[in-house]
């Protein structure tokens, strides 16, 4: 089949969502018209985008669960956010996408059809790997490469060494150099060599050439085939390149555009479930995070903000090192222009119409947040908004498969009727009020992970899990000597001991201060770690509130380091998205005086610095704000309010008021970084009606208190035995809010929570140990 005839094959037949009875030619003409529309007096846009789920294990390496996801997420962010016409766009999964048939696609549709000032995106979601390099543009020696679904490892390996049918990137950077635009975009979504499992996760990557078993013959390699050696040749003849030429041009930095990955060149690219069940679905994390990011924004944003925001949230959620990084053209101002060097062209949403018949909808949720997809439950509700952002209409969400929901139209005012491709922006979010804590049960627990499982049966709202069948919150496993000389080579401090039991991430990072001594039973541990399970739980059913994408109110915040020689270091800002940034916001000033963000910022601090949270109510009615703490412990802190006298109105901000916490005139603390290291998070919380009776569990909890260490990061810890209560009454009282409105019909068992009437931001950051001056 030739190219044109096959693109025009799967072009009507590669969508498998042809439900509610509408034909798949009627799907592909009304998403054709919609692409028409926002390309409309812009330059052609083109996308290919791979995705490989479906490597065979014969050939050594894991199958994959969320490529073709990721391509199903980019398409649709391109189309019906950035303007792409969907004739425009190109996909290749799982059995098409050979080395062969990537290539030719790349020549086809990206080369051959390019024009100067035309934009270009490349996806690539799938296992990666690594092949020896003669020119050693790295101290390794070796070459990045894309593994297609046709590629294997050589026989004998990895005692012996060979050839493989990877895609080396050198051999990208030529197809790139050919494209007669620079405004390229290239996505990879995968990592280096020697990846398989790791935790709950599985890694995108393919064993490589760093993986051979040289102690027999050292001198063995694993090495591209003769074919790509010969493409390579014939591609700097086209482009009357010598070797030498070549050689310079790529160690000096990206041949055009914008080349974005999932991780850094030695860290791993994660493959995760999301969910369970019906629900559940895989997606690449960092492809999930960009996607979910740019259907949020209100305003068009360069390539290294977006990549700031976005690397901070794949760090945070990763739970393992995992940092996206990009590099631009050399001496260009790419950095600085529009993601995908396109401005998008519609309002920003959670959701897009897939699919309607009458006032049944079928809809994809790509831009809702990975926490809150997961329990994303019937009975929310979403707007469906015009091209100004104006509600014309709702839409009850009645089930989920994956991130595909289907739902009931109950009300519409538009003048047009409902096509696909019409977006949706959530007004209801509907909690369970029975949210457990999933803990998986990690190998090493051998013989004992029966005993595991019923101690942990036995502690009301935990789920004990098996791992790699779904998405899990922490890992109860055992350090063994082997993970122990892994973090030894980390140079990780303070670490458990051998043979010690106690939390990890789902990625295998140890949760500090969760581990006891080696020998305990495991049976003791679960029974010692009853208070954390609690305090994580809480945690995790908080963070199940953040809708700092989708409040409309008008709240800003920051964190911000003190210091006397430099005072008011903004780190971090967090504002509600859709409330804006007002140019009368002091935050929004001082974020822009200070410009401290950078694709290099990570977001650390020092133990020992001293940090202030500062709150910004743009509101024109007062707010009532609290601070809640997750340190890297898993610990949930309550920093404000402190002194509850019994007065909602303790923690009452004025409009056009900046709270700032600690306030030094009338606090007598301070906010002082101390150990464990790690990764913690503070939860902003705006309503505009008081959480009374949150405020009286937490005043009980004051009252009840001994002591407390206000040196430090803590404020109030939330014990085990009131946790379960005070999260309840925080979840009633956010409930509570919306039963005066008529479109929120009260349902047992389910908390709804009006978008419009809270705010629930988060600011991330790493605490880091002090640097030594030399």
């Amino acid at each position: 089949m030739n190219f044109i005839k096959r693109r025009h094959f799967l072009q009507l037949s590669g969508s498998a969502l042809a439900a509610l009875s509408l034909s798949q030619l009627q799907i592909q003409e009304q998403a054709e018209y919609y692409g028409r529309v926002l390309a409309k007096d812009t330059p052609r846009k083109l996308a290919l985008l791979v995705g490989i789920n479906d490597y065979s294990p014969r050939r050594k390496w894991e199958p994959l669960n969320g490529c073709v996801n990721d391509v199903e997420l980019q398409k649709l962010l391109l189309t019906y956010r950035f303007g792409f016409n969907p004739k425009d766009i190109y996909t290749l999964v799982d059995r098409e996408a050979t080395r062969e048939g990537i290539l030719e696609a790349f020549e086809e549709h990206l080369i051959k059809q390019a024009k100067p000032g035309d934009v270009v995106v490349f996806h690539y979601s799938g296992h990666g790997s690594q092949v020896f390099d003669p020119d050693k543009d790295f101290s390794d020696g070796r070459n990045s490469t894309l593994v297609p679904i046709n590629s294997s490892l050589p026989l004998g390996y990895p005692n012996k060494g060979g050839v493989v049918k990877d895609i080396m990137g050198h051999t990208l950077f030529l197809l790139m150099s050919a494209i007669k635009t620079e405004h390229i975009t290239v996505v990879l979504d995968s990592c280096y060599s020697g990846g398989g499992k790791r935790g709950n996760l599985i890694l995108r990557s393919r064993d490589g050439d760093a993986q051979l078993n040289r102690l027999q013959n050292p001198d063995i390699q694993l090495r591209a085939s003769n074919a790509e050696i010969e493409y390579q040749q014939q591609w700097l003849s086209r482009l009357g390149l010598s070797n030498e030429e070549f050689i310079r041009q790529r160690r000096e930095g990206v041949a055009k555009g914008v080349v974005i990955t999932s991780a850094k060149r030695n860290q791993t690219a994660s493959d995760v479930i999301y969910g369970k069940g019906n629900n559940q679905f895989g997606a690449g994390l960092f492809t999930y995070e960009l996607t979910r990011y740019l259907w949020q924004k209100t305003n068009n944003e360069s390539v290294n903000n977006v990549m700031v925001v976005v690397s901070q949230k794949t760090r945070t959620n990763a739970k393992k090192p995992q940092e996206p990084e990009f590099e631009s053209k050399p001496s260009s101002n790419n950095a600085q222009q529009e993601i995908f060097f396109s401005k998008h062209q519609t309002p920003a949403a959670e959701a897009v119409v897939k699919n309607i018949r009458g006032n049944l909808i079928e809809m994809h949720l790509g831009g809702i947040d990975s926490q809150s997809v997961e329990i994303l439950e019937r009975n929310s509700i979403l707007s469906l908004v015009d091209a100004q952002g104006e509600e014309q209409g709702l839409v009850e969400l009645q089930s989920r498969q994956g991130l595909i929901g289907r739902g009931r139209l109950l009300q519409f005012k538009g003048s047009e009727s409902i096509k696909p491709g019409t977006l949706l922006q959530e007004r209801v979010r509907g909690i369970k009020n029975d949210i457990t804590l999933r803990i998986g049960l990690d190998f090493s627990l051998g013989n004992a992970t029966n005993e595991a499982k019923q101690a942990l049966q036995r502690i009301e709202r935990i789920e004990a899990l098996p791992l790699q069948q779904q998405s899990v919150d922490y890992i109860l496993g055992r350090i063994t000597p082997g993970f122990y000389q892994e973090l030894q080579l980390r140079k990780i401090s303070d670490l458990p001991d051998i043979n010690s039991i106690g939390l990890f991430s789902p990625g295998l990072e140890f949760v500090p201060s969760s581990f006891g001594s080696a020998g305990e039973t495991v049976a003791a541990a679960v029974n010692r770690l009853r208070a954390k399970f609690k305090t994580l739980l809480a945690a995790r059913i908080i963070k199940l509130v953040l809708n700092g994408n989708s409040s409309r109110l008008k709240v800003a915040s920051a964190l911000q380091i003190v210091d006397k020689t430099n005072p008011n270091q903004i780190v971090v800002t967090a504002s509600t998205l859709r409330g804006g940034k007002p140019e009368s916001s002091s935050l929004q000033r001082l974020e822009q005086s200070q410009a401290i963000f950078s694709s290099k910022n990570k977001l650390q601090i020092e133990v020992g610095k001293q940090i202030q949270f500062l709150v910004e109510n743009n509101e024109n009615r007062d707010l009532y704000i609290s601070i809640l703490l997750i340190s890297p412990d898993g610990d949930l802190d309550v920093l404000f309010p402190v002194n509850l006298s019994g007065e909602a109105s303790e923690a009452l901000v004025r409009t056009g008021d900046i709270l700032k916490v600690p306030q030094p005139q009338r606090d007598r603390f301070r906010l002082k970084l101390k150990k464990p290291l790690g990764l913690a998070e503070a939860l902003i919380i705006a309503t505009p009606t008081p959480l009374q009776a949150s405020l009286q569990s937490l005043q009980r909890v004051a009252r009840r208190k001994t002591s407390t260490n206000l040196n430090s990061l803590r404020g109030i810890p939330v014990k085990v035995e009131e946790s379960d209560e005070v999260i309840d009454s925080f979840l009633s009282d956010l409930g509570e809010t919306t039963r005066s409105n008529s479109i929120v019909k009260p349902v047992t068992g389910i908390y709804q929570i009006e978008m419009n009437q809270i705010a629930v931001m988060s600011i991330t950051f790493e605490i880091v140990e002090r640097k030594i001056s030399k």
